[in-house]
């Protein structure tokens, strides 16, 4: 299964765009930080990671305030068909409170 949840704020976006086959798509960058155990030992966890919202989502995200922390679930891809890098494609998203980590 490939399926990912994680917190993490909007530190980039680009605007709402329309690919050739009139689908809305949003690329933005997450960022993410936390406190995960580890075989008992307390780790920091920090990442960027590129992300996209198409379709009907893309419209909501592409509304979401830039450095506002949200739930993101979603799963990974390669960015094209032949490359190696991942991207995260948005399915869902929520609002956090502001007390909860990155």
């Amino acid at each position: 299964m490939n399926l990912s949840q994680f917190t993490a704020l909007i530190a980039e976006r680009d605007a709402l765009r329309y690919t050739p086959a009139g689908m809305p798509i949003v690329n933005a960058v997450l960022q993410h930080s936390s406190q995960q155990m580890e075989a008992g030992i307390a780790r920091l966890s920090e990442f960027e990671v590129s992300a996209v919202a198409a379709g009907e989502i893309s419209g909501r995200f592409s509304q979401a305030p830039l450095g506002g922390v949200y739930r993101f679930t979603g799963f990974l891809n390669k960015k094209t068909r032949n490359s190696k890098s991942l991207v995260f494609h948005i399915i869902d998203f929520s609002a956090v409170s502001d007390s909860a980590p990155i």
